[in-house]
C-alpha cells in the first residue's frame, strides 16, 4: 500500500512537511507546537496550556486519519525547559490516563513564538 498523506484544517500546516502520513498500518504524526490551527500563534503560556494545546492539534490530525489517541503506540515530546517536565506529564497524564504510549523525551532546538514544547506520534492506523 502506497503512503498516504494526511491534512485537516482542525491543526495547524505547514508548507515544509506533511502533518501525517499513513504507512505499513501505522500514522506517523509530525511534531506538533501548541499552535492555534486558526491563528497561526502560540496558544497558552503556561507548559500545561501548551501541552494541552499540542495533543489537541495530534488528535485533529489523528482523527483525520480515521485513528485516535487510544491508537498511539509510541511518543515523543520536545522540551524547551527541563522544569516544564513536571507540569508537561501532568497534562500528560489527562490525555493518556490508562495505557499510555511509550514516549521519550528531547531538548526542544528551536523555540518559535514562545514554543516550550512539541509532540510527535506514532499510531495504529
Amino acid at each position: 500500500m502506497p503512503k498516504q498523506i494526511v491534512s485537516t484544517g482542525a491543526a495547524p500546516a505547514w508548507p515544509a512537511y506533511s502533518q501525517a502520513v499513513i504507512g505499513g498500518g501505522l500514522v506517523f504524526v509530525s511534531g506538533q507546537g501548541p499552535f492555534d490551527p486558526v491563528s497561526g500563534q502560540v496558544k497558552g503560556t503556561t507548559i500545561q496550556e501548551q501541552t494541552r494545546q499540542c495533543l489537541a492539534n495530534v488528535r485533529a490530525i489523528l482523527d483525520a486519519a480515521g485513528s485516535d489517541l487510544g491508537k498511539v503506540l509510541s511518543a515523543t515530546f520536545l522540551l524547551a525547559e527541563e522544569d516544564d517536565f513536571a507540569g508537561m506529564n501532568e497534562e500528560w497524564g489527562r490525555w493518556f490516563p490508562a495505557d499510555p504510549p511509550a514516549r521519550h523525551g528531547a531538548r526542544l532546538p528551536i523555540r518559535p513564538g514562545g514554543m516550550r514544547i512539541s509532540v510527535a506520534v506514532i499510531a495504529q492506523a
